[in-house]
């Protein structure tokens, strides 16, 4: 039967032959319709086979990438759950962080250090300061305010170099807090590149489930495709047996019809015999093939 064919219209094995049909076509007619039923019915049977084949081979695509779509899905949470490991070490580095850098803010607040200039500008200051004593023609006046200015830079400058020395180790602190910060700007690194790995393994098994649906839509189609072949033949099958089993009838009649007539035949020969032979013992002559009827029937 040619592949290409899609539809098969299902008739019942009643459709297909009919008491009326069954019970009236003559013995010729039957044989010739019981060959093609029985042609049709192998050629549905194959078609059936053959769609039976293709629809197990798209369920196991089917099953294949639905295994495909979980393979995917189990590998997202592993990484879901490593991205959730990292994520909570990343808060935990971040809080120690947050602490230290707290600490060193609660410091220079305790000892005015983010007051003020650094110790590098305010010797700049002074420098230029002095290079202008030194340079500048000045009057007595400015000579003493300017002085003046000299002593309160260099004031500034001690106490500001003592806060420093009263810092001890802040720097240490600093260097600490830069230290576990970046320790979790790895794993923030670490939580990005697992999440988007994550998120691939998602959209694999997003795809592999559509693609899975897909080939099971084309599963499904193909098994109602093969339910229509195989119903088809099915009723092939019913007006083939409908068929046979008149045809045996049939036989059957021509059978008792034929032995009929041979009964009626034989007795014929009998009758016609006992007249020959009532004949024969009456002294007529008889010919040739009244001898032989005789002799037939057994009188002579």
């Amino acid at each position: 039967m040619a592949e290409e064919e899609t539809t098969i219209e299902v008739s019942t094995a009643d459709e297909l032959i009919t008491d009326d049909e069954l019970q009236n076509k003559s013995k010729g007619q039957l044989i010739k319709n019981a060959g093609q039923f029985r042609d049709r019915r192998n050629e549905l049977n194959q078609l059936a086979s053959s769609r039976a084949s293709e629809r197990d081979d798209l369920n196991a695509k089917t099953r294949e990438k639905v295994d495909e779509a979980q393979e995917h899905r189990e590998k997202r949470d592993e990484l879901n759950e490593r991205v959730q490991d990292h994520k909570e070490v990343r808060n935990e580095l971040n809080a120690d962080a947050n602490e230290l850098f707290d600490e060193v803010e609660q410091r220079k607040q305790d000892l005015e250090l983010d007051e003020g200039k650094d110790l590098e500008q305010l010797k700049e200051e002074i420098e230029e300061l002095e290079f202008k004593q030194q340079t500048e023609v000045l009057s007595t006046e400015d000579e003493r305010e300017l002085i003046e200015k000299i002593e309160a830079k260099r004031e500034e400058y001690q106490e500001r170099e003592e806060k420093l020395d009263q810092s001890g180790n802040l720097d240490e602190v600093v260097e600490e807090a830069e230290s576990v910060r970046a320790e979790a700007s790895k794993h923030h690194e670490k939580v990005t590149e697992l999440a988007d790995e994550a998120q691939e393994h998602h959209n694999q098994m997003i795809e592999a489930y559509r693609e899975a649906d897909d080939i099971r839509d084309e599963a499904d189609e193909m098994h109602e495709a093969f339910v229509e072949a195989q119903e088809a033949a099915d009723a092939h099958h019913e007006a083939f047996v409908l068929v046979q089993k008149r045809l045996r009838e049939l036989d059957k009649q021509e059978e008792e019809e034929e032995k009929d007539q041979r009964q009626a035949e034989q007795e014929e020969a009998r009758e016609e015999a006992e007249e020959i032979y009532e004949r024969f013992k009456e002294g007529e002559t008889l010919d040739t093939e009244d001898l032989r009827k005789l002799q037939k029937s057994g009188h002579l």
